[in-house]
């Protein structure tokens, strides 16, 4: 076979060959198949939405950076000043509907810190000076999903227009996640238990009822007292396991 055949061959193979190995998307890292992120239309907030950032979370991760990237929110340096409520743990009170006014005169905001470090934070020395705290809820994010009060920035945001009258602001903020639908169904009946409530108080009185009520059902299932779905029994479950 001559030379020139020869070649002619591999060359051909070799663009066979780089054909099959090129792959079918580019994808960048923030943009990888396992993104929880959807896209973001014109979204419009009943009020001004701020974030104290403490650079102590993965940025690739961080909801609160995603909203401010979509002018969602503002990202405040910790020397800024913040005449809203900022939702934090050092509250004295919980968000309650007697916060709406003063809300959407003056805005909503959170802090983005690590849950790890909350403790050796500086929030006492940010330049804000009403904080609210949240009343139990359950987190939906991939991180810490079914964990209770481990919000993200954007869990606790749309937590807090939905407490004070803002559900659908609420469910067009978290709407921007494929898994904010899931935050708001697993916690629908206590946002609509707080968002009910005249005042701070109330919505302690509220969550504590709920929390009563989950330990009760979680109690009768363990017993066996409460009644399953038709089709499913313990012993099916049992049969399953064994």
């Amino acid at each position: 076979m001559g030379r020139g055949v020869r070649e002619d061959r591999q060359r051909t193979k070799n663009r066979k060959e780089g054909r099959q190995r090129e792959p079918k998307q580019d994808l960048q890292p923030e943009e990888s198949s396992e993104s929880d992120e959807v896209e973001v239309e014109d979204i419009q907030m009943p009020c001004a939405l701020a974030m104290y950032d403490f650079n102590q979370c993965d940025p690739k991760r961080c909801t609160g950076r995603r909203l401010a990237r979509f002018n969602l929110l503002k990202s405040l340096n910790l020397a800024a000043k913040f005449a809203g409520i900022v939702l934090s743990p050092i509250g004295e009170c919980s968000i309650s509907p007697a916060d709406r006014d003063f809300i959407l005169a003056n805005g909503l905001g959170v802090i983005d810190c690590s849950w790890n470090e909350v403790g050796a934070t500086p929030i006492r020395k940010l330049k804000a000076t009403e904080h609210r705290l949240l009343p139990y809820l359950v987190a939906a994010n991939p991180v810490n999903y079914g964990l209770p009060s481990k919000l993200t920035c954007a869990e606790a945001l749309a937590a807090g227009l939905y407490i004070v009258g803002e559900k659908a602001a609420a469910e067009r903020l978290i709407g921007t996640f494929n898994w904010g639908k899931t935050f708001l169904k697993l916690n629908e009946e206590a946002l609509d238990l707080y968002a009910s409530c005249s005042n701070s108080k109330e919505v302690i009185q509220k969550q504590n009822e709920y929390l009563k009520k989950c330990e009760e059902e979680a109690a009768a299932v363990k017993s066996g007292e409460m009644d399953l779905p038709p089709g499913f029994s313990d012993e099916d479950e049992s049969e399953e396991e064994s």
